[in-house]
């Protein structure tokens, strides 16, 4: 899977992280995070780095001190509308499995530069193709655009000559 980046869903500024296959359809895979994990991975992507490590800096620096690579994870399933994800790791020549919140598990990742994959089970269940979202958005353009048009609206507009 590809990052393609955060973004906040309006009107509820709600931030979601959106995934993308990076083979056939590209399905795109958009998970709704909270805010200080959006605001962190956007802080990796930008390459911004605070005074004091953060959270998701301080692992990547334990998982250094100890020897240990993120070799991939992985976005699993979705129940109930909650993602999880697995970290794949390996230290000590042993692989290891943690269960964690996707927006964890990608901040982490964007960090650590390891890849980043789905199940083809959640790509079925949860997957969208580009199409999807386009026409989705082309909905929203039109409504906002409609919006627009009913703010300017003058009721002397209507009135009889």
């Amino acid at each position: 899977m590809e990052l393609v980046g955060v973004r906040v869903e309006v009107p509820a500024n709600t931030p979601v992280v959106i995934l993308r296959e990076q083979t056939g359809t590209q399905r795109l895979l958009p998970i709704v995070i909270g805010t200080p994990e959006a605001s962190s991975i956007h802080a990796a992507l930008e390459g911004i780095e605070s005074p004091r490590p953060l959270t998701h800096d301080l692992l990547v620096q334990i998982l250094e001190q100890l020897s240990t690579t993120l070799e991939r994870i992985v976005v699993t399933e979705v129940r109930e509308h909650i993602f999880f994800a697995e970290l794949h790791l390996v230290t000590s020549g042993r692989e290891l499995v943690v269960s964690c919140r996707p927006s964890d598990a990608i901040a982490i990742a964007v960090r650590t530069g390891s890849p980043i994959f789905a199940t083809e089970g959640l790509l079925l269940q949860a997957g969208q193709h580009p199409v999807e979202i386009a026409e989705e958005h082309d909905e929203e353009a039109i409504i906002d655009e409609f919006r627009d048009f009913l703010d300017d609206l003058d009721p002397d507009d209507f009135k009889g000559e």
